[in-house]
């Protein structure tokens, strides 16, 4: 089973600029994981079991997975050889339906009250931001797939969080705050480009595109070559929504230059795994096919 890759740094990818260090990527994931925690926390218990746009979870279940992986990725970096045992369970278990991948990951913590999941999610961000400050920009992370670089690893993890926050707001129909720290998510989709075609088995486009985008700062963000043949403009939400499956492409206002990069769109996946497919055309989206491994 295929559950990661490190797309930051891998064969033909760019990788993430120098000046984004470990440390700061470690900052803005305990900054958006506190956005959410802000979201979740008035939330009565009613609330916690509604269901979201990802199939067959409640927003406790959103919450859960977080914590799971969150433990994982914190001990992945304290204790390898523990960690190494944990996945080599996990790569033996019976996933021959979704739910049981859903009684592996979140098992017992489905069965605790709210405010005691809230409290686990929490105790697993703070074992993850300590194991963080013991990462510098060299540092390499077994996860479950190839080894991941400490700003792919906390990119990674910081895109879940997010994601997963997007379906929670969803779920409430509420709006978060949305901060200029997408920016490490824009990058990621812009340079994702190539693996979305690769793990489709497709021939990767032999054409740059220019992707331009406007940050909720009022920035402008750009990634490829000023003279690219194709271009793709609009806002970082829309961009970061998309790419993250949780929205479909005609809800945006992106401008695609032409039909290969509204093909790009479509089918832009910037998380591992096997390929899925995005939300239609007014539909909110939603994955919990464990893509944060």
């Amino acid at each position: 089973m295929k559950l990661c890759q490190d797309y930051l740094s891998g064969p033909g990818m760019a990788r993430v600029p120098l000046m984004v260090s470990a440390a700061d990527i470690a900052a803005d994931l305990a900054a958006e994981q506190a956005v959410l925690d802000r979201i979740v926390e008035p939330l009565d218990a009613e609330q916690w079991h509604l269901d979201t746009p990802s199939p067959r979870w409640r927003i406790a279940d959103q919450i859960a997975h977080l914590a799971y992986f969150d433990h994982m990725a914190a001990l992945a970096v304290t204790d390898p050889p523990a960690f190494a045992e944990h996945r080599d369970q996990l790569f033996a278990a019976d996933f021959s339906s979704p739910e049981a991948i859903d009684a592996f990951t979140l098992g017992a913590a489905r069965d605790l009250l709210p405010a005691e999941l809230l409290a686990h999610w929490r105790a697993a961000r703070s074992e993850l931001d300590a194991a963080a400050a013991r990462l510098d920009d060299h540092t390499r992370i077994d996860w479950y797939g190839p080894s991941m670089s400490a700003r792919s690893f906390l990119t990674a993890r910081l895109m879940e969080v997010w994601a997963h926050g997007q379906d929670v707001a969803d779920a409430l129909d509420v709006d978060r705050p949305v901060t200029d720290r997408i920016r490490h998510i824009a990058q990621l989709g812009f340079i994702t480009r190539e693996w979305t075609y690769a793990n489709r088995g497709l021939p990767v486009p032999d054409t740059d595109v220019r992707v331009e985008l406007t940050a909720p700062s009022g920035a402008t963000w750009t990634w490829g070559p000023d003279d690219a043949p194709s271009t793709l403009v609009g806002s970082a939400l829309d961009f970061v929504l998309v790419i993250t499956q949780r929205r479909n492409p005609a809800d945006t206002d992106l401008v695609t230059s032409d039909p290969s990069v509204r093909e790009w769109l479509t089918m832009a996946q910037a998380f591992a795994g096997p390929p899925t497919d995005g939300p239609t055309p007014q539909q909110r989206g939603g994955n919990n096919r464990s893509d944060d491994a």
